[in-house]
């Protein structure tokens, strides 16, 4: 089941949350910053191990002082026109992370809007590939959750959830 909520990703009891991080991993801005604060210094120390994760790519840590057991860390492309490849890179952010979330036998996840803040990437097109993607993992997974930190970001996912 896909669901569409507005909220604190931080604050949901899934068993792994996306984190729409950064190629360093040691946390930033947006939904990056609120991961990172809201798990505490242990994540941070865990993302140094790692040593950063290429745009396209995930990684995964523990959720650590987060209600999830885990968070996924993927790279997002930032918006450069279109014609970089950024919606191959973005949908492989989207089924890496499920795929990681089903070899680590998660059966919930949550999902910020990856890219849509400020890497620039249009909300309607980056909804429109984050949607097509969970659909086709829709049947493996309990739920799969999009959480939109304000009511136009779901208003966007709505939209395109009911008409396509």
């Amino acid at each position: 089941m896909i669901r569409v909520v507005q909220g604190d990703i931080t604050e949901l009891h899934v068993g792994a949350i996306i984190n729409a991080a950064n190629t360093t991993l040691l946390g930033g801005g947006g939904v990056d910053g609120a991961i990172h604060r809201a798990a505490g210094p242990d994540l941070l120390m865990a993302c140094r191990e790692i040593g950063g994760c290429p745009t396209g790519e995930v990684r995964i840590t523990p959720g650590f002082a987060l209600p999830s057991k885990w968070v996924i860390h993927t790279v997002g492309p930032v918006w450069r026109g279109g014609d970089k490849g950024e919606a191959d890179l973005l949908e492989s952010c989207y089924t890496q992370s499920l795929e990681t979330a089903w070899a680590h036998d998660i059966h919930s996840i949550a999902f910020p809007g990856i890219s849509t803040g400020v890497y620039g990437y249009p909300k309607q097109a980056a909804a429109r590939i984050a949607l097509n993607v969970m659909r086709h993992y829709d049947d493996r997974f309990d739920e799969i959750i999009v959480c939109c930190f304000t009511s136009d970001d779901k208003t966007v996912y709505l939209a395109l959830y009911d008409t396509e």
